[in-house]
């Protein structure tokens, strides 16, 4: 559930990121309006998430399919130019969050550590 969940909240950071574009500095209503929902659904979503999921992992996944979604969206919507030092970036955004994934915090580890963060908490 928790993936859904994330799956989500980085729809709703996409489609917050395209209305934001599209408000124009906040000054057209509907896509003001629309920019501040989405970005609403996509952090309460990113909250129950982050119940399960570690931080790191999370965030990292997050932004780094957010970053290259939005770069695709600018290109393919937007009609805005893309260049080679761009596409490296991205790349190596992609690569930060395989590794991450592969050889940041396990499960076990996360939720260890929010057990322990708990009990800190309550005392």
């Amino acid at each position: 559930m928790a993936y859904l969940f994330l799956a989500i909240s980085i729809i709703g950071e996409l489609i917050g990121t395209s209305m934001l574009k599209a408000s124009e500095g906040f000054t057209k209503l509907y896509p003001s309006l629309l920019t501040i929902v989405a970005f609403t659904v996509s952090f309460f979503f990113i909250s129950l998430t982050l119940k399960t999921l570690p931080l790191n992992m999370t965030y990292a996944i997050w932004s780094g399919v957010g970053a290259v979604a939005t770069a695709v969206i600018s290109v393919l919507i937007w009609k805005e130019k893309i260049n080679t030092g761009s596409m490296v970036g991205i790349g190596l955004i992609v690569i930060g969050v395989v590794v991450l994934n592969l050889f940041g915090a396990g499960h076990s580890e996360a939720k260890g550590a929010t057990e322990m963060t708990s009990t800190v908490v309550e005392k």
